[in-house]
């Protein structure tokens, strides 16, 4: 398998990372292109891939190309390569509110894409990937997107309808995660822990807890409910969260950006 980029910015980065480090593809079979000489020289030195300045250099050799420019920067992108795209090629689009209808009225005729919305942690490894592929996309085609996406975390094939609210939660989520620990540290700061050790309990307490929750498959109110003893510390501060309308405040966050993300 071979895979092209066609920008190499940060998010490009960390899924080239991904796939280098999980076996799946050696550097030498990546190749990344990028208008930008020092985007290209810091790309090559991080995950030591091939580098050029043509696009076209790209699709002539890979099987599957991850379109990673800049939403803005989509229409004149696809301008260049639309002619140049194979029709076994699978294009597989990271573009934020580029809709498959958009990318295929863009390339104005069948080309197998595959959308896909990662989320920043896919820059450590643990990335939450929405991915729905058009109607020219075959399901092994699909299944090996998969299996790429999944070298820098965990994807899930959703439909397209859904993906302002993956926005909202996985997209948008990982900032309100940051300002949970934050508050957690700020928290502990107060009753005298140093800043630093603050943090590191803070959000070794979020990841942990988020690992019990995917390897148990537990309801996360039964893993809540054996952390609260009866008449214990644990459920006074649940009553504080309650009574600052805790639940109510994330589920309107998620709200608010899937709602905005729709608007977009």
């Amino acid at each position: 398998m071979k895979i092209g980029f066609i920008g190499c910015g940060v998010m490009a980065n960390a899924i080239m990372g991904g796939i280098i480090e999980s076996g799946l593809c050696r550097p030498e079979e990546i190749i990344g292109a990028d208008p930008v000489p020092e985007s290209r020289e810091r790309t090559k030195v991080r995950n030591g891939i091939r580098v050029t300045d043509r696009n076209q250099a790209v699709l002539e050799e890979s099987d599957y190309v991850f379109l990673a420019v800049k939403p803005q920067y989509y229409d004149g992108m696809i301008a260049q390569i639309r002619d140049h795209v194979r029709k076994d090629q699978v294009l597989i689009s990271i573009g934020a509110g580029k809709t498959l209808d958009y990318l295929d009225r863009q390339f104005g005729r069948p080309v197998k894409i595959v959308r896909v919305m990662p989320n920043t942690p896919a820059q450590v490894g643990e990335g939450m990937s929405a991915v729905c592929p058009n109607k020219e996309v075959t399901d092994e085609e699909a299944a090996e997107v998969l299996k790429i996406l999944s070298t820098f975390g965990k994807a899930e094939i959703m439909p397209e309808g859904l993906f302002d609210i993956v926005t909202g939660l996985s997209g948008s989520g990982p900032a309100y995660v940051f300002m949970f620990i934050e508050a957690l540290a700020d928290a502990a700061v107060n009753g005298g822990m140093p800043r630093k050790q603050a943090y590191t309990f803070a959000a070794q307490t979020v990841a942990g807890s988020a690992k019990m929750l995917l390897e148990t498959g537990l309801h996360p109110g039964q893993l809540k409910d054996m952390v609260t003893s009866p008449a214990g510390t644990t459920i006074a501060g649940v009553r504080a969260l309650e009574a600052g309308n805790f639940r109510s405040a994330v589920f309107e966050a998620v709200t608010a950006a899937a709602e905005k993300s729709a608007l977009l």
